[in-house]
């Protein structure tokens, strides 16, 4: 039995960006609750200027979630990641994108 996972749309409109370097906005975020976490935002890649990201060869395995690959934007290495296929409860994240603490997230 897996952890208990809880997707639903994020009210809001949510601006990323590393430094100066913007990297999309979005009001379609999903919001990810899951036990023994902090809830997370994921965005979705059409609000997201993805010529910015670089594919990473990092990858790790959520038992829950699924295979996770991860994205730099510029020196920034392995800071956005994604399930591009998640399992079960995460559906709703597939191809989503989430982010460390290294990219701002703020509320416009």
């Amino acid at each position: 039995m897996g952890l208990p996972i809880i997707t639903s749309a994020a009210t809001g409109r949510y601006r990323l960006s590393l430094g100066d370097l913007v990297l999309g906005e979005t009001s379609k975020a999903v919001l990810v609750e899951e036990s023994g976490h902090p809830s997370r935002l994921y965005f979705p890649r059409a609000d997201i200027n993805m010529a910015l990201l670089t594919p990473s060869t990092r990858k790790s395995k959520c038992p829950w979630k699924g295979e996770a690959r991860y994205f730099s934007v510029g020196d920034a290495e392995n800071v956005i990641w994604s399930y591009e296929r998640p399992k079960g409860s995460a559906a709703a994240i597939a191809g989503y994108l989430a982010v460390y603490p290294d990219i701002t997230v703020e509320d416009v």
